[in-house]
C-alpha cells in the first residue's frame, strides 16, 4: 500500500462526493433526519424513556445502514463504468483503492456522526452520561464498518439493483437481533448466539453503555466494555476491507 496513492484515491472520492449533492445530502442529513423523525414518533411519551431507549441504537444503526447502501452502489457504478479498471491499470493496488474509499467515507462518517450526535443530544434531549467524544468515535467506526461491508458485497453484484438486494441479507438480520427491539440477553438461545457474531450488536452495546452511565472509555468495567466492543467493530471492518481487496473485480462482466 502506497500512502501517496491512497491519499490520491481518497481525494478523488471526496471530490466526487462534493459534486454529487444528492448523495452527500443522503450521507450527512438522512441519518439525523431519521433520528429526528423517530424522536417525533415518540414525542407523545411524557417520560421520554422510549426515545432514550432506542436513541443510542439508532446512532449505531442509521450510519451503518446508509454507508452500506451508498458505498455498495457507488463502488458497483465505478466498476460497471470502467473506472476501476482504469485505476487498477495504473500503479494502484487493490488495498490502495479500497483504503482510499474507506478513508474518504470515514471522513464523511466523522461529519455524519458529529451532526447526528449534536442533534440527538443538543436538540432532541438524548441523555448521555458517558463521553460524547467516544460516542462519536463509535458512530464513526460503525459508519466505516458499513462502508467496508458495502465495498465487500459490491464484488458479488452485477447491477446496482443487485447491490441494494444485499441489504436484506447483510443489514436487516443484524438490525433484528442487535438489541433494538428485544434486549440481546432476552433473545432465544440460537438468536443470541447469532447476535454474538454480528458486528452491529457490539456497536449498539457500546452506544448503550455510553448513554446509560458508562464512563465512556474511562476506568471501570463499563469503560472497558466500550473499548472492547469498539475493537470488535473495528476488527470486522478491517476484515471486510481485506476480503474486499481479495474479491475486488476490475469490472462487471
Amino acid at each position: 500500500m502506497s500512502p501517496r496513492i491512497l491519499l490520491a484515491v481518497t481525494a478523488r472520492v471526496l471530490t466526487q462526493l462534493r459534486r454529487d449533492h444528492r448523495t452527500l445530502a443522503m450521507l450527512l442529513v438522512l441519518p439525523t433526519a431519521l433520528i429526528a423523525l423517530l424522536w417525533w414518533v415518540f414525542s407523545g411519551d411524557a417520560s421520554g424513556s422510549a426515545f432514550d431507549r432506542v436513541g443510542p441504537a439508532l446512532l449505531a444503526i442509521f450510519p451503518f445502514t446508509v454507508m452500506f447502501l451508498v458505498t455498495s452502489v457507488t463502488t458497483l457504478r465505478e466498476r460497471s463504468s470502467g473506472t476501476l479498471e482504469r485505476l487498477l491499470s495504473m500503479p494502484t493496488g487493490r488495498l490502495d483503492l479500497l483504503g482510499g474509499y474507506a478513508l474518504a467515507f470515514a471522513l464523511v462518517a466523522l461529519a455524519q456522526s458529529g451532526l447526528a450526535v449534536a442533534v440527538s443530544v443538543g436538540l432532541l434531549g438524548l441523555e448521555v452520561d458517558g463521553s460524547l467524544a467516544v460516542l462519536g468515535l463509535v458512530a464513526v467506526v460503525d459508519g466505516v464498518l458499513g462502508c467496508a461491508l458495502g465495498l465487500f458485497v459490491s464484488a458479488f453484484a452485477a447491477t446496482e439493483f443487485q447491490a441494494v438486494q444485499f441489504m436484506p441479507l447483510v443489514v436487516i438480520p443484524q438490525l433484528l437481533v442487535c438489541g433494538l427491539f428485544v434486549p440481546r440477553e432476552a433473545l432465544p438461545t440460537v438468536l443470541g448466539a447469532v447476535s454474538d457474531v454480528l458486528p452491529l450488536s457490539y456497536a449498539v452495546d457500546a452506544m448503550g453503555v455510553l448513554t446509560a452511565g458508562g464512563p465512556g472509555g474511562g476506568s471501570g468495567d463499563a469503560g472497558g466494555s466500550v473499548w472492547a466492543d469498539l475493537a470488535v467493530v473495528a476488527g470486522f471492518a478491517l476484515a471486510a476491507l481485506a476480503l474486499g481487496a481479495v474479491t475486488l473485480r476490475r469490472r462487471t462482466p
